[in-house]
């Protein structure tokens, strides 16, 4: 198990932002993802894709039809873009206005589970998302319209 903090990125906008900081690494789920790829030119384009369709979503709304589902029926777990691509951005899609961004990587296999890195960036991300559901039965997390509330750490 390692020991995580939620940290929010934006404010203020329609879908307040936030990913996963393990506190044993120096970059944060989604900068780790981020910088992985914002210098390689075979995923460079697919990058921007998402990284623009991030964008859109903090102005507009974290919306259902924007992404792929993932994961189980049990979580909330899900994937950007719902386009062809060769990346895969998995996320914890709380509300139209709450979204948690994680880590994912090269799509080269036909489902997530197929490879043992996406696998790992979706099964961290189930793991949080019962952690969450944990919190807000014991107290611990309150979620509002658009900001998650907690001063826990995970226990992931």
């Amino acid at each position: 198990m390692s020991e995580a903090e939620l940290i929010r990125l934006n404010h203020d906008r329609k879908c307040t932002l936030y990913t996963i900081q393990f506190l044993t690494e120096d970059e944060a789920e989604y900068e780790r993802f981020y910088n992985r790829f914002k210098n390689d030119a075979v995923f460079n384009e697919d990058l921007m894709r998402i990284t623009d369709l991030i964008d859109r979503i903090a102005n507009f709304g974290a919306f259902e039809r924007l992404f792929r589902p993932e994961g189980k029926m049990s979580d909330r777990v899900v994937a950007l873009p719902i386009i062809k691509s060769k990346l895969r951005l998995y996320c914890l899609r709380l509300s139209d206005s709450i979204l948690i961004l994680g880590n994912g990587g090269v799509k080269n296999t036909r489902t997530y589970d197929e490879n043992d890195e996406l696998r790992g960036c979706v099964v961290t991300l189930q793991n949080f998302d019962k952690l969450i559901k944990q919190g807000e039965r014991d107290g611990t997390i309150t979620i509002t319209e658009n900001t998650i509330e907690t001063d826990k750490t995970f226990d992931i």
